[in-house]
């Protein structure tokens, strides 16, 4: 019995065997086979390192030159930032300038109107001028004549004016008994009012005068009728009183007073005094002047005086 177990299990062992046998062949070809490949997979992981290592040399080189790509690119940003603010600065002052040039466009058009303006003022102003300086040859001219006429009334009629705080109207040749006595009346025009400031001699009816001068304005009848009560005093035996006023009095170069005239001074400009002066001249050449023929007085122009005065019948009473 035990014989044949032992039989048995060698024939086990041996079927096992060679079952072996025929196993070891197969797994030793896929040991070799599993070891090829496995050499293989590591030669491929190994070039696969190599790879990585070369991509990862490569990947840093990368990164260095994507690291100066962006600061070349922050430096573009840089510089195209300044240059929009530059280009920005500039549109600015563009605007700026174009609203300046037409500031000085309408500037430079206001100022040819104002130029025109003046040319046109100037214009009138020459022509005004030229008038102004042939009416002051006129006057220059009318002047002498009316210094001549003024000359005649003082001789003949001994009549001047003098001027200060009121107009203060003096005649001689009066009196007949003494031709150089002085009569004389001193009026002051102001607010449209004369007032009578002195009279030598004293006339009676000399208020009655001055109610009837405010209340006609004929300043040229008052001082005819002065001279008329003067005369008539002065045959009646009544003799001027010097009575001095206490005023600065300078003599007037005028032919005869003037109703318009106030007897106020009063500050003017001198292209106003000037063009009252002129026009002054030129009433004073039409005005009446006051003279003495037989006994009674008459109003003649100055022109009419002058003749007067060259005829032969005035240089005889002369």
């Amino acid at each position: 019995m035990q014989s044949k177990v032992d039989q048995s299990a060698r024939t086990k062992m041996q079927e096992l065997r060679l079952i072996c046998d025929k196993e070891i062949p197969i797994q030793q070809q896929k040991i070799d086979s599993a070891v090829l490949s496995f050499r293989r997979s590591l030669e491929t992981l190994q070039s696969k390192a190599h790879k990585t290592v070369e991509n990862q040399v490569k990947l840093g080189k990368l990164k260095a030159q994507l690291r100066e790509v962006e600061d070349d690119l922050v430096k573009a940003l840089a510089v195209k930032t300044r240059k929009e603010a530059k280009k920005m600065a500039i549109m600015d002052s563009i605007s700026a300038t174009k609203a300046k040039i037409e500031e000085l466009k309408r500037i430079v058009e206001e100022h040819k109107a104002r130029k025109d303006q003046c040319a046109a003022i100037i214009s009138q102003q020459d022509i005004a001028l030229a008038t102004y300086e042939g009416k002051g040859d006129q006057v220059t001219g009318r002047r002498e004549e009316i210094q001549e006429a003024i000359a005649w009334y003082n001789e003949v009629l001994g009549f001047q004016i003098e001027g200060g705080h009121g107009v203060k109207f003096i005649f001689t040749n009066i009196n007949s008994k003494n031709p150089s006595e002085e009569y004389s009346f001193t009026i002051r025009h102001a607010n449209d009012t004369y007032t009578l400031l002195d009279c030598s001699p004293h006339l009676n009816d000399i208020k009655e005068l001055i109610h009837e001068l405010n209340r006609t304005n004929g300043l040229f009848k008052f001082v005819r009728i002065m001279r008329e009560k003067f005369q008539k005093a002065a045959e009646f035996g009544v003799l001027p009183q010097f009575t001095p006023l206490h005023q600065h009095s300078s003599t007037i170069s005028i032919s005869a007073p003037v109703s318009s005239v106030s007897t106020d001074s009063r500050d003017e400009s001198p292209a106003e005094k000037n063009e009252l002066q002129i026009k002054h001249e030129q009433t004073n050449w039409h005005s009446e002047k006051v003279i003495h023929e037989g006994g009674r007085h008459a109003f003649l122009s100055p022109g009419s005086a002058l003749s007067l005065r060259r005829s032969p019948r005035f240089q005889v009473r002369k």
